[in-house]
């Protein structure tokens, strides 16, 4: 009985246990994360794609209101000014949850994006009463920037919320691999699992809620810059 058991002992030995198992499958899938990053890296047709959806389509859909409000209509300007801190917001959140993207070059694209639209705008209306594109004196060139302003914190809020909502879809697909290595570790370290694992979820915590927090900040500046001039005159 004893050798028979010795001999079972043996044979479990030689047995993988399924921690090991789902820290390789975890590995795999992570791998194929990153190649498939990679290749949208790579090919310079999204970005142009990316461009066009979410910078020019927006630019589009905003002089689009200003022209149905201001020249069609020639309803109260409060309504474009909500328009343009909400409209540019999904785009970005769209953008930035679909896959990583590199802040700097769409920053530069934001700014493109809101000074465009507000000197677009300007344009429209000089169609229609001869006025001037550009701003003549330093009170236009203020309101001009604070309306810039406004639309390029709505897309920065949307970048950031789609980058939280990624970052959080990447944490789900690695859930596998942490979860596998905790177990590792905990196998091997029984007390210091448990302290790995509450590691892990502090810097969790603190990505998710710190982006939030920024997120609702931009949106904060976006709201002021946007509406100050209405509200205040």
């Amino acid at each position: 009985m004893m050798s028979k058991v010795a001999a079972l002992e043996e044979k479990l030995a030689t047995i993988p246990s399924p921690e090991l198992y789902e820290l390789r499958i975890a590995e795999l899938e992570n791998m194929v994360e990153e190649q498939h990053q990679k290749i949208l890296k790579r090919s310079p047709i999204s970005w142009i794609l990316d461009i066009a959806l979410y910078l020019v389509v927006p630019l589009l859909l905003l002089l689009l209101a200003h022209w149905l409000i201001a020249v069609v209509y020639d309803t109260k300007m409060i309504y474009l000014r909500i328009i343009s801190m909400v409209l540019p917001l999904p785009f970005a959140y769209a953008l930035f949850n679909k896959h990583a993207h590199k802040v700097m070059p769409w920053f530069i694209g934001v700014i493109f994006l809101a000074i465009a639209s507000v000197i677009g705008m300007s344009w429209i209306t000089s169609l229609v009463d001869n006025s001037p594109v550009w701003p003549q004196n330093l009170f236009e060139w203020k309101e001009v920037l604070e309306y810039s302003a406004s639309i390029a914190f709505s897309f920065l809020t949307g970048m950031l919320l789609g980058g939280v909502a990624y970052a959080a879809k990447q944490r789900a697909r690695r859930a596998g691999l942490a979860s596998s290595m905790m177990k590792v570790a905990a196998l091997n370290f029984q007390d210091g699992g448990a302290s790995l694992k509450n590691v892990h979820g502090l810097m969790k915590t603190l990505q998710e809620y710190g982006g939030t927090i920024v997120a609702l900040g931009t949106t904060a500046v976006s709201i002021y810059t946007g509406l100050k001039g209405i509200i205040g005159s």
